[in-house]
């Protein structure tokens, strides 16, 4: 099962699989390694044949194109989502985003789409919804790559100029990411930051948890903040995967934003008033 598993998130081949899960044991810390060492083997993962077609992959953006821009703008994205029947609010959108470097939501450049696609061995429809499932599956439960498309969607979701992530933004891209990343695993709890010792909890018993998420998002709003720091965004996922279920091995003196600071308070006496 975890050998399907393997293949089916990272298209790798049955050979490479079994490789990565000998060594590594457990399905997350194989698919993990797998794509923190992808250009060892870069040939098990891009499509066999033909490189993608340059024209192909031109023609295709100027299908989407906005006839009074250089780019895919938004009637072209809602185009795009439904030829790769996905709802324009789905959050494997932010993984696109990420891959063909959008330089905000809903806009899409030649560049990027052009080196993003061919990157991926794209140059047709089906084999977008191809990659795009795969998308999926990878930032659900690769944690590494989890990461990057989280950090990118930051300035992905700024607004010209913003120094900060507007907080109905903020609060819109977190309620997309933490469920998929709880579900498939990117969020699993972790004993360490330190990226050379993680202890992964496979068993969910740690960790962050769905109501944690509201009580979050009420303690912002109850806060009044009209935005979200880069730093407070970019710590927040690793205090996601550190904190135990009752915050009781945060640590006050580290260098945790003071708004993260706040929240722990704010969480410990939820805490208590419901025992």
């Amino acid at each position: 099962m975890d050998v399907s598993s393997f293949c089916s998130v990272t298209g790798a081949s049955l050979k490479d699989a079994r490789k990565f899960l000998d060594k590594y044991k457990r399905l997350d810390a194989a698919v993990d390694a797998y794509y923190s060492n992808s250009g060892a083997f870069a040939a098990s993962t891009k499509p066999q044949g033909n490189a993608p077609s340059t024209s192909k992959l031109n023609a295709l953006f100027d299908s989407y194109k906005d006839p009074d821009s250089e780019d895919i703008t938004i009637n072209g994205t809602i185009k795009l989502c439904e030829d790769l029947e996905k709802d324009p609010e789905d959050v494997v959108l932010l993984a696109v985003a990420f891959e063909l470097k959008s330089p905000e939501i809903g806009r899409w450049t030649r560049k990027g789409w052009v080196d993003g696609w061919k990157a991926n061995g794209c140059d047709s429809l089906p084999a977008m919804k191809n990659t795009v499932l795969r998308l999926g599956n990878q930032l659900s439960s690769d944690s590494a790559y989890f990461r990057k498309v989280y950090l990118y969607t930051f300035d992905l979701g700024r607004t010209d100029g913003a120094r900060s992530l507007g907080m109905e933004s903020a609060q819109a891209f977190w309620s997309l990411l933490i469920p998929f990343g709880l579900k498939g695993g990117a969020l699993s709890h972790i004993s360490s930051t330190d990226d050379d010792d993680d202890d992964v909890d496979m068993n969910g018993v740690e960790g962050w948890r769905p109501e944690f998420t509201e009580w979050w998002f009420e303690f912002l709003n109850e806060k009044g903040g009209k935005g979200v720091s880069k730093d407070t965004w970019s710590m927040f996922l690793d205090f996601m995967r550190s904190i135990d279920a009752k915050f009781e091995k945060y640590d006050m003196e580290a260098a945790w934003p003071s708004t993260i600071d706040y929240f722990v308070d704010f969480a410990k006496e939820r805490l208590g008033s419901k025992a």
